[in-house]
Parts: C-alpha cells; sequence; structure tokens
C-alpha cells in the first residue's frame, strides 16, 4: 500500500516542547538566576520568554518573542527587575497563538494588589471557561488558557490569596504547573495528576521550583524534592515554606513521553534520572527487536541514550552516524527544491565513512507524521549503506495530547491509520521496529505503571467535557478537542 503524506516543515515532524517554568525567592540576584535558570530549560520552550521580578512593594516585567539569550541580551535589562523574587517562564505555544501578547509570565494589576504567573500545561476544560467568564463581563488581554486562572482567581472574595488559588484551581481541568508571584509571595501548584514534572530546590536561604533539576544544576542550588502531584508550596518572608495539599487526591499519571523526549538527559524526573531511562528504552529495544548489523547510530540528539542502550544490549558498536548543527535557527530560507530534503539536511548530516558498505540500526524516539523519518532513512541510505534498519524507543504515537505537548491532529499521526508494515515502506526502511507499551512501562516504571500513556493508548486520564450552553451565544460548538 502506498502512503501519501504531504510533506511539512522540519519542525512540525515531531511533537513540540510545551513550556518550562522557574521561580526564586529571597535571594539579592533573583532576576539573573532566574535567567539562568530559564537558559537551562530552552528545551522547553523556544518561541518566548519573561521574567517577572517583586522588590517586595511592586512587581516589574521583561518579556518578548524569542530566545532567553536574545531576549535578555542587554545587561541593562536586570536593572530593570529588581528585587529580590522572581519568576520566568519559556514558551512553546499550546494553547494560545504565538505571539507577543501571549508571552509569559502573566502580570495584572487588581483590586487585591499585584500578581504574575508562569504555567506549563494545558487547561482541556479552557474554552468552556471562557465562555463562561466573558458571559459575566471578563475582559481577555490575551488567547492563552492561563489567564483564565487569574480570572477566575480575581473572582473569589476571600481575603485569602491561597483561598482564591485553591478555589480557581478546583475549577480547572487537565494539566498545569504554575509559579505565582506577588509582593510578598511566591507559590508553586502542580495539578493532581502530576502530568508535568515539578521540582524544589534551595540556594542558601533561597527556595527555587523548576521544571526539571538541570536549572537548580546550573545555578548550583540544592535538589531538595519533587514537589509533588496536588501539592502547593507557599514561599513567605520568614524564610520558610509552606506545604497544603487542598484538592481531592487521585492516583497520579505522569506523563511517560517527558522521559522519551521532552527531559533533558541530565534532568531527575518522577523519581529517574532521564538519561538512564531512555538508555535502558534502548536495551528494551534491542531485546525486542534484535537485527543483524554493523554499527548502531542515533537521530541526536534525544536518540543517543537509547541508541547506546541498543549496543550495549545488542553488541552492535555505537557510533556518531549523523552529526546535528546546533547552531541552526528557527527560521531560514529555503534553497530551490534542486537542493533535496533541505530541511533534514541543514540540521543533520551523515558521516559516509562510518556509513559506507555498513548494515546500519538507526534510533530515534517517535515517529510523528514520518516524512522526516523518511528523509533520514534516504540520506543515511544515500550515504553509501546496505541496510537501514529503523528502530523506535517509545510505541507508536496514534493520539494527540492535550495536556501540554503540541502534537498534531490525529488524522496528521501516520500510525493513526497505517499498519507498522506500510510505515515502514513509507519510510523505506529494511525493517522497523517500535518499543512495545509494556517494554515501554518495565524500563521507566520502578512500580508505577500509571503513567499517562494516551498518545500511544488513547486513553486520557482526564477526560474532556461535553461542549454546553454559552450564556451569551447558545450552543457552544466547539469541541475541547479542537482547541489547539
Amino acid at each position: 500500500m502506498d502512503i501519501e503524506v504531504e510533506p511539512l516543515p522540519m519542525k512540525l515532524s515531531r511533537p513540540q516542547e510545551e513550556c518550562g517554568v522557574f521561580g526564586i525567592y529571597n535571594h539579592s540576584e533573583a532576576s539573573n538566576l532566574t535567567y539562568l535558570g530559564l537558559y537551562a530549560l530552552q528545551h522547553r520552550g523556544q518561541e518566548s520568554c519573561g521574567i517577572v521580578s517583586s522588590d517586595g512593594e511592586s512587581l516589574f516585567a521583561h518579556k518578548r518573542m524569542g530566545l532567553v539569550a536574545d531576549v535578555f541580551s542587554n545587561p541593562d535589562v536586570f536593572k530593570k527587575l529588581p528585587g529580590k523574587a522572581a519568576i520566568g517562564h519559556v514558551r512553546y505555544s499550546t494553547a494560545g497563538a504565538s505571539v507577543e501578547k501571549n508571552v509569559q509570565p502573566i502580570m495584572v494589576d487588581y483590586s487585591r494588589g499585584s500578581i504574575a504567573v508562569a504555567h506549563n500545561g494545558n487547561l482541556v476544560n479552557a474554552q468552556l471557561l471562557k465562555a463562561e467568564l466573558e458571559a459575566y463581563g471578563s475582559i481577555f488581554q490575551t488567547t492563552m488558557d492561563t489567564e483564565i486562572i487569574i480570572h477566575l482567581i480575581a473572582t473569589y472574595k476571600t481575603n485569602s490569596l491561597v483561598d482564591r488559588i485553591v478555589e480557581a484551581l478546583k475549577r480547572v481541568q487537565g494539566a498545569y504547573c504554575l509559579v505565582f508571584l506577588t509582593e510578598s509571595r511566591m507559590i508553586a501548584v502542580r495539578d493532581p495528576n502530576g502530568f508535568r514534572p515539578l521540582c524544589l530546590g534551595k540556594l542558601g536561604n533561597a527556595w527555587v521550583v523548576a521544571s526539571e533539576s538541570c536549572a537548580l544544576d546550573l545555578i548550583e542550588a540544592e535538589f531538595i524534592r519533587e514537589i509533588e502531584p496536588g501539592e502547593m508550596v507557599v514561599c513567605t518572608k520568614d524564610g520558610a515554606i509552606k506545604s497544603l495539599f487542598p484538592f481531592k487526591k487521585i492516583e497520579p499519571t505522569p506523563c511517560i513521553f517527558e522521559f522519551v523526549y521532552f527531559a533533558r538527559p541530565d534532568s531527575n524526573i518522577f523519581g529517574r534520572n532521564v538519561y538512564l531511562a531512555r538508555k535502558e528504552l534502548g536495551r528494551q529495544l534491542a531485546r525486542e527487536y534484535p537485527v543483524d548489523a554493523d554499527v548502531v547510530i542515533a537521530v541526536p540528539d534525544s536518540g543517543v541514550p537509547a541508541a547506546m542502550g541498543y549496543a550495549e544490549e545488542s553488541g552492535i558498536p555505537f557510533e556518531l552516524g549523523l552529526i546535528r548543527n546546533h547552531y541552526v535557527g528557527r527560521t531560514f530560507i529555503e534553497p530551490a527544491q534542486s537542493i533535496r530534503h533541505f530541511g533534514v539536511k541543514i540540521k543533520l548530516n551523515p558521516v559516509r565513512e562510518l556509513l559506507k558498505g555498513k548494515r546500519v540500526v538507526v534510533i530515534d524516539d517517535s515517529i510523528v507524521r514520518g516524512t522526516t523519518s523518511r528523509k533520514i532513512v534516504k540520506m543515511v541510505r544515500n550515504a553509501g549503506a546496505l541496510e537501514v534498519h529503523l528502530r523506535i524507543s517509545s510505541p507508536p504515537t496514534s493520539f494527540p495530547c492535550y495536556y501540554g505537548i503540541d502534537t498534531p491532529n490525529r488524522k496528521e499521526l501516520i500510525s493513526s491509520s497505517h499498519t507498522i508494515d506500510e510505515i515502514c515502506r513509507y519510510v523505506t526502511a529494511d525493517t522497523l521496529g517500535y518499543l512495545s507499551e509494556e517494554g515501554l512501562i518495565s524500563s521507566i516504571g520502578q512500580g508505577n505503571t500509571h503513567y499517562c500513556k494516551a498518545c500511544f493508548a488513547g486513553k486520557y486520564p482526564v477526560a474532556f467535557p461535553k461542549p454546553v450552553e454559552n450564556m451569551q451565544k447558545g450552543l457552544f460548538e466547539e469541541e475541547i478537542n479542537d482547541h489547539e
């Protein structure tokens, strides 16, 4: 069976990172350290970034479209971010367009003072809540689901900020790791499912929160622990923290794809080191799909640890057969069609001397649409490989994610409508093997079998609300599944 898949830009050929959050409280160089923390989390979002700081009386913000190093390239920026507390955000848009008005952290002034929030995740009932709030007169300045949380906080009458946040979050459904900053407090919250990682650290007398532990490493903060699913951590002026569990306790379902692709390999998430987990994925892949070959290579960078594990388990030598260009910008001028596969070639180049005349195993973390995998296989074959055996260190990605990862619609996911044999023929590999779901769980699980595997199995831990009647406009017709 021939498979026709419309070619798509390189940056859309695999799931896109979600967002990263960082916060530090009670440090004299809070904004500078937040900058470094965001630098470490840049892999989680490259569209925009921002920092909001507090001097104890007011909040100050600097945020723009672009990479961290570019947005904060002028050292004078930090003079405008005074104070001993700051939060920051790097963004890849999963809900809301990629435009200046949607850059986080969001900062607002309202009747009880100023508040800023940075959010990693996605709310599945965002459109319904927005319709309800607009019916009562709320006016939204952005198209992000994060702003809904701010509006909900403002609607509650209690004087306690903690109570207002709790009541607001009881209304939302989906994934969220949130860091709030006011003039006097920093508050971090993780949703009861624990979809996204969030950790707690300490630097001297300062408390630090970050999406991944690699951000703590960069600023030489001590890793204390992960913030638990459903936990709220409140930092106050006395230097202590208060831990609260205000939400109904449920079985956590952390995102297993964080291990497969998103998190940095030097981070520890969900109780395990990412690098070691990925190596074990590769070992298990070698057990499930062995092949007679001469060399194992990886699609860099996320495929490298799995390829090393595959090589160790199989006894086939590992080589850096594909070299990644780390200096590619997010946009470039494409030449005429005479340079085929330009989008892939500008990022990856084969080492012909390692591949010529060899039977090659290519390890990658996932196949989304299949277009990039097809180009990579052809690139390796054109470099002289006799055989190309493609191995994927995760199960087929057949369903979109609605919890903070920007995956395509299901109809654009090649494994949702084609068999493995059909995909193998499309990508022009000699053989194709995906890691089984059981192998994925056994490699990562450490006794936990309750990871979110919706992108593989289609079973979503948080149900989507049905469209409901809009108070102003009649029926609310858009399905939440189309909100991306």
